[in-house]
C-alpha cells in the first residue's frame, strides 16, 4: 500500500502495472511518466517500465493492512486490460471480498471487458466500480458499467476533454470531474464542469471536483464557483462513509 495524493482516495494498491493506450484520455498518461521514472530509480515492480506486468506477490497485501483505508486499485494500470488473465482478476476480487474493512475503488477504460467478465467476479459491497469517460465518444462506457452488479458505480470524467451534455446518470452513484495536469496538459473549459455539476445535482448524484489541472495544478486549485466539491457516495452496505469525506444520498439509493 502507498499513501496517495489523489483527492478522492487515501491509498493505492497495484497488483498490476503498465498499460497500453486506447483512447484520447490516454495521450498524456501520468502513470506512464511515473513508471518510467520509477524504472530509472531501480524500483523492482517497474523493472519493465510501462509494459503490462502482473505482480503475484502483491495480490494478498490488503489482507495484512490493519487500518481501514479507501484504496484506489491499479492507479498505475487498468485491471481489465485484455492481457490480465481472468484467473488473476478473480484472485484480486477475492482478496477485496475478504478485506472487508477497506473500500476498494476500481477504475477502467476497458468497460466492454468489464461487462463481459462481471458475471465471473464477486461483487461485495466494499468494491466501488468506475469507468473513465473523457469525451462524448466514450459515453458508451457508462452503459457497460451500469450492466454490472457493482453496488457502488462511479464515473471519472478525467481528463475532461470536451462537454458531456445530457448524461444518463441512472444507477450511477458518484461523479468525479477533473482537468488534465502535467506537461502538455489539454485545457478544460469551466462551462463543461458547471454543466456536469448541475447534471449531478439535478439527478441527486454526489459530485466531486478533483482539479482544474494544467501544467501547474496547485496554482489552479480545485475550487468551483467559490467552494470545493468533495461529495462521496452513500454506501448501501454496512460501511459508513469515511469521516473526512461528506456523503450525500445517491440517485440509486
Amino acid at each position: 500500500m502507498a499513501k496517495s495524493s489523489i483527492e478522492w482516495t487515501e491509498a493505492t494498491w497495484n497488483p498490476v502495472t503498465g498499460c497500453t493506450k486506447i483512447s484520447a484520455g490516454c495521450k498524456n498518461c501520468y502513470a506512464e511518466r511515473m513508471a518510467r521514472r520509477l524504472q530509472g530509480m531501480g524500483v523492482p515492480n517497474y523493472r519493465n517500465g510501462f509494459e503490462l506486468t502482473v505482480h503475484e506477490h502483491a495480490v494478498d497485501l490488503p489482507l495484512s493492512w490493519r487500518k481501514p483505508q479507501v484504496v484506489f486499485v491499479n492507479s498505475m494500470s487498468d485491471l481489465f486490460h485484455r492481457d490480465v488473465p481472468l484467473a488473476f482478476l478473480q484472485r484480486v476480487f477475492a482478496v477485496m471480498q475478504a478485506a472487508t474493512e477497506h473500500r476498494f475503488q476500481v477504475l477502467t477504460k476497458r468497460a466492454d471487458r468489464l461487462q463481459e467478465l462481471a458475471p465471473s467476479l464477486p461483487w461485495p459491497d466494499n468494491v466501488w466500480m468506475g469507468v473513465s469517460v473523457e469525451d462524448d465518444r466514450q459515453r458508451h462506457r457508462i452503459d457497460h458499467l451500469r450492466a454490472t452488479p457493482a453496488v457502488v458505480k462511479f464515473l471519472s470524467l478525467e481528463p475532461l476533454l470536451g462537454p458531456l451534455p445530457e448524461l444518463d446518470l441512472h444507477a450511477i452513484d458518484w461523479v468525479i470531474v477533473g482537468g488534465e495536469s502535467g506537461p502538455r496538459a489539454r485545457p478544460m473549459q469551466p462551462e463543461w464542469v458547471r454543466d456536469l455539476r448541475d447534471q449531478a445535482e439535478a439527478s441527486g448524484v454526489p459530485f466531486f471536483f478533483k482539479q482544474w489541472g494544467g501544467v501547474w495544478k496547485k496554482r489552479t486549485g480545485r475550487e468551483l464557483d467559490g467552494r470545493t466539491w468533495d461529495q462521496m457516495p452513500r454506501e448501501r452496505g454496512r460501511h459508513p462513509a469515511p469521516a473526512h469525506f461528506p456523503a450525500v444520498p445517491s440517485a440509486s439509493s
